[in-house]
Order: C-alpha cells, then sequence, then structure tokens
C-alpha cells in the first residue's frame, strides 16, 4: 500500500542511512527537477546536507517530515 508519498511505506522504512536528493523527492511526492531545484534555493521541506557537489538527506529526518518513527527502520 502506497502512503501520500511516492514510496510505500516498507520502501520508506527500508531507505538506507541517508538518501540522495532525488530518491528524498521521490518520498516527499515530487519529481527529479523540483527536488534539486527546492535543494539548491535552500527551500527542501526537509533538511539538506551539501557535500561537495552532492546533496543528501538523511533518513530520520525524512521519515520524521512523513510522520514516521525513525527507530522502527533501525
Amino acid at each position: 500500500m502506497k502512503t501520500q508519498s511516492g514510496m510505500s511505506r516498507a520502501e520508506l522504512l527500508s531507505l538506507p542511512v541517508s538518501v540522495d536528493v532525488v530518491v528524498a523527492g521521490r518520498a516527499i511526492g515530487v519529481g527529479r527537477t523540483l527536488a534539486y531545484d527546492l535543494a539548491k534555493r535552500g527551500e527542501f521541506p526537509v533538511r539538506v546536507l551539501r557535500l561537495g557537489n552532492r546533496y543528501r538527506v538523511a533518513r530520520a529526518d525524512l521519515l520524521r517530515h512523513l510522520g514516521e518513527d525513525p527507530a522502527e527502520a533501525a
């Protein structure tokens, strides 16, 4: 069963500790271009970490934003 996001609950809970902005965008229901645009403008709804030229999102922050308990994913 799909959640409000673009991923099922099982998919969300099986994500690695950090994901790229495309996967995080898919989880919150936005496409690749919009996800990068929001990250570059500092408007992505979840904290984005910039590592060199890469954007990463912590799974725990993403799960909290989506109303899931990060402890369940551990």
